[in-house]
C-alpha cells in the first residue's frame, strides 16, 4: 500500500516533467523534491489515530459476567502484547526469568516447587498461585494485597527476590527493542513504554487465561455423565458433612470454586506466616490466606500458601482431621480438634470429584504458550 509520501513523490515527479517541458529549469524541481524528502523523514505525530480490535472472551454461559476495568478493556492487540511481555525474560535484571518462569502453562500457570526461586537464587516464602480464571477473582496474592491485576503485575519486576530489576532499566530494554514501540502504539496509542502500560498489557493477557472445559463443565452442559464415585464426591463436597462448599462451592461461587475471601484453615496453631495480617494490621487476620480456585487443582501441586502438601490426598486428610485450633481459625473449620472422620470411600470419592475439575486441553492451549 502506498503511503502519503509515495503519492506526493509521484506528484512531484510528474511536476518535474512538466517543468522541464516548459523550460523552467531543473533547479526549482530539485528544490521541491529535496523539501519533500526532508518532510517525509519526520516521524509521524504521536497522537496519530489508532484503531484496536475488541477481544472476545470465551467462557461458559453459567459463569458470572466477566467484568473489566473501564480504563483497560481488553483488545486483540493488548492481549497479544501482554502474552509477549508475560514470557519476556528481559523483565528480569539478568535476562533469565519472566513471569512464565514461575507460572507454567503445563501446571495451570502455577509452579511445581513449594516456593519459587528468583534470579539471585533466593527462594520466596509462598507458593506461586495458579492464574486460571483471574477475571472472576477480586484480590490477588495469597495475602490479597493487590486490588487489581494491573496493580499485581507491577510487583514482580522490582521485587528483590523475584525478577529484581528497576522499572526504568526494564523499560529501557523494551524501548530499545525493534518491535515493542510499534506494538505499544498499536495497543495503547503511544510508542512511549511505561510500567503502567506494561502492567495493563500483562493484565489483559492474564484475564484471557480461562478454563471452562473440564469434565465437570461437560457434565453441566449435558455432554458427559459422572461416575457414581464422582457424584458421591460432589454430594459430599456440597454437604455439611463434607463442608467444602462454604469456601469452594460450585453454584454459590459462580462455578469458580473460590469464594474470593481469605480464611485461616487451621494449618498451624502458631502460624509461621501471618498472611493477611501483614497487609491489614488487624490481629483477627493472622494466618488468613486467599482461597484458591479448585479448577485444575490436579495440576497445581504442591498445595497451600507454602506448598506444604505434595498431594491432594494430603490436603483431604488435613480437612478430615479438622485443622489445628488457633485464635483466628475460621468458624467454618467446625471439626477443628475433633475431625470429620470421613471413610476411606468418602475420601476417594472426594478425590475423584476434584479431578473432574481438570481441564487437560487448557494446559496445551496454543493461545497461552510461550511465544519465544
Amino acid at each position: 500500500m502506498k503511503s502519503v509520501c509515495d503519492y506526493r513523490l509521484e506528484r512531484v515527479g510528474a511536476k518535474n516533467v512538466l517543468l522541464e517541458t516548459m523550460n523552467i529549469g531543473k533547479f526549482l524541481s530539485a528544490m521541491a523534491l529535496f523539501a519533500l524528502v526532508v518532510s517525509c523523514k519526520k516521524d509521524p505525530p504521536d497522537d496519530t489515530p489508532y484503531v484496536t480490535t475488541p477481544y472476545f472472551f470465551e467462557y461458559a454461559n453459567y459463569f458470572a459476567s466477566l467484568k473489566q476495568p473501564d480504563d483497560n478493556v481488553a483488545t486483540v492487540e493488548g492481549v497479544a502484547l501482554g502474552r509477549l511481555l508475560f514470557f519476556d525474560k528481559r523483565l528480569s535484571a539478568d535476562n533469565t526469568m519472566s513471569c512464565g518462569s514461575c507460572h507454567f502453562p503445563e501446571h495451570s500457570f502455577s509452579d511445581p516447587s513449594p516456593t519459587s526461586v528468583g534470579i539471585d537464587g533466593i527462594f520466596g516464602t509462598r507458593n506461586s498461585m495458579t492464574l486460571v480464571n483471574l477475571a472472576w477473582q477480586k484480590r490477588f496474592f495469597w495475602d490479597e494485597r493487590s486490588e487489581s491485576l494491573e496493580v499485581q503485575a507491577l510487583e514482580p519486576v522490582p521485587n528483590p527476590i523475584e525478577l529484581h530489576q528497576s522499572w526504568p532499566d526494564a523499560l529501557d530494554k523494551l524501548q530499545a527493542d525493534a518491535n515493542y514501540p510499534t506494538l505499544f502504539k498499536q495497543a495503547f496509542g503511544t510508542s512511549t513504554i511505561t510500567e503502567h502500560l506494561v502492567a495493563k498489557a500483562i493484565a489483559q493477557f492474564e484475564r484471557s487465561i480461562i478454563s471452562y472445559n473440564s469434565k465437570f463443565d461437560q457434565y453441566l452442559r449435558g455432554e458427559v455423565a459422572l461416575t457414581l464415585s464422582e457424584i458421591r464426591g460432589f454430594d459430599l463436597f456440597e454437604s455439611e458433612r463434607g463442608d467444602c462448599f462454604h469456601c469452594h462451592g460450585s453454584i454459590n461461587t459462580g462455578f469458580q470454586f473460590t469464594d474470593n475471601i481469605a480464611h485461616n484453615n487451621g494449618l498451624e496453631s502458631i502460624p509461621v506466616d501471618s498472611g493477611l495480617f501483614l497487609v491489614t494490621g488487624n490481629p483477627a487476620d493472622i494466618a488468613k490466606f486467599k482461597t484458591p480456585t479448585l479448577r485444575n487443582i490436579e495440576f497445581t501441586a504442591p498445595y497451600m500458601h507454602d506448598g506444604r502438601f505434595q498431594t491432594l490426598e494430603e490436603v483431604i486428610e488435613h480437612y478430615n482431621m479438622g485443622g489445628h485450633p488457633s485464635p483466628t481459625i475460621d468458624p467454618l473449620m467446625k471439626a477443628s480438634g475433633i475431625g470429620r472422620n470421613w471413610t476411606a470411600e468418602e475420601k476417594e470419592d472426594l478425590l475423584n470429584f476434584l479431578k473432574t475439575l481438570s481441564d487437560p486441553a487448557f494446559l496445551t492451549n496454543s493461545a497461552y504458550q510461550d511465544p519465544y
